[in-house]
C-alpha cells in the first residue's frame, strides 16, 4: 500500500492485512515471507490502521531478505504474513514511564509509548541513533511525550554520545516507575545496567533469530534468570535485569557468515542478469 525510505537503509512499509490489523496490539510482531523460497523474518508492528485494515512495518536492510523487501514498490505483493505474534506489551497506569529506543528499534518503541500514554502514563521518550538522519519517528514520539531526549553518536541532534548518558542523568533526578527499551542488543544491555542500581523495573523487547514463531523450532531461545524462554511465545518482552545478555548477543551473530555468502551470491546473480 505504501513505501517510504525513512533513513539510510531503513524503510517503512504499509501492508494491507485485515486479519492482523483487527487483533494486533502494542509490542506484537508479524512474520513475513517474500516468496515461496524465501526465509521467514519477524518484524515488529509499528502501527495499525483499523480503517484501512493495514499494518505498518519498519525494517533495516541487514541481509538478503530485507534487501529484497526494500526493492518492492507500492502495489506489489509478498507471499504471506503471519500475526499478530508474541505477547502484547503490558499496558497499565504505571505512572512515569521512560521509553528508550535505539536505531530501527525506535519504530517498535512508538506503539508501546502510544499505548502507555493512552493509559494515562507520563511518557518520557529517549531516542538514540547514529545521526539526526537516523532518528526515525521523532515527531510522532514528541507528540505523545511529556519530555523528549535524544542522543546521536556524531552530535548532529541532541547530546553527543549514547542515549544511556541522558537516561542516567534523568534517573538521578526524577522518579521513574518503569523503563521500556527496544533497539540494538548492546544498547538494551546498557540500559539494563544503568537502571539496575536504581531498582527500576526495566523491560526489553528482544529480537533473536526466529524461524517459525510458534515456539516449536527453538531458534529464538533466550536465557532469562535461570530459565530458557522462547521470544516468539514467551516474549518478545522480558525483564531486562534477568536477561543473560552476553549469551543473547553471541547468538545474534550466529549466522553472519552465511548471511554474507547469501548476499554475495544474490548480487553476483543480479550482475549476471544486468
Amino acid at each position: 500500500m505504501e513505501k517510504r525510505n525513512l533513513a539510510p537503509m531503513i524503510y517503512k512499509m504499509v501492508f494491507k492485512a485485515p486479519e492482523i490489523a483487527a487483533k494486533a496490539r502494542a509490542g506484537q510482531f508479524a512474520i513475513l515471507r517474500i516468496d515461496d523460497g524465501g526465509e521467514r523474518i519477524p518484524l515488529t508492528i509499528a502501527d495499525v490502521n483499523s480503517f484501512s485494515e493495514s499494518i505498518t512495518m519498519v525494517f533495516q536492510i541487514t541481509g538478503l531478505t530485507t534487501e529484497k523487501l526494500s526493492v518492492l514498490e507500492a502495489g506489489e505483493y509478498i507471499k504471506d504474513a503471519v500475526g499478530p505474534l508474541g505477547k502484547p506489551s503490558r499496558v497499565e497506569n504505571f505512572g512515569t514511564v521512560a521509553c528508550v529506543g535505539g536505531g530501527v528499534g525506535i519504530a517498535a518503541v512508538y506503539p508501546i509509548a502510544k499505548a502507555l500514554e493512552k493509559a494515562d502514563n507520563q511518557v518520557i521518550s529517549l531516542l538514540g541513533a547514529r545521526s539526526e538522519g537516523h532518528l526515525i519517528f521523532r515527531e510522532e514520539l514528541q507528540r505523545i511525550s511529556s519530555e523528549f531526549y535524544a542522543a546521536t553518536e556524531d552530535g548532529s541532534f541532541g547530546s553527543k554520545g549514547f542515549i544511556t548518558d541522558p537516561l542516567k542523568e534523568l534517573l538521578g533526578k526524577r522518579k521513574i516507575d518503569r523503563i521500556v527499551t527496544v533497539g540494538p542488543g548492546i544498547m538494551m544491555k546498557a540500559v539494563a545496567e544503568v537502571s539496575r542500581p536504581f531498582g527500576i523495573p526495566t523491560v526489553a523487547s528482544l529480537n533473536p533469530i526466529m524461524v517459525d514463531g510458534t515456539g516449536m523450532c527453538g531458534a529464538c531461545r533466550v536465557t532469562v534468570g535461570q530459565e530458557i524462554k522462547f521470544a516468539c511465545v514467551d516474549g518478545p518482552e522480558f525483564d531486562a535485569h534477568e536477561v543473560k545478555w552476553d549469551e543473547f548477543l553471541t547468538r545474534l551473530n550466529a549466522f553472519k557468515e552465511e548471511e554474507r555468502l547469501a548476499m554475495d551470491a544474490y548480487h553476483k546473480e543480479k550482475c549476471v542478469n544486468c
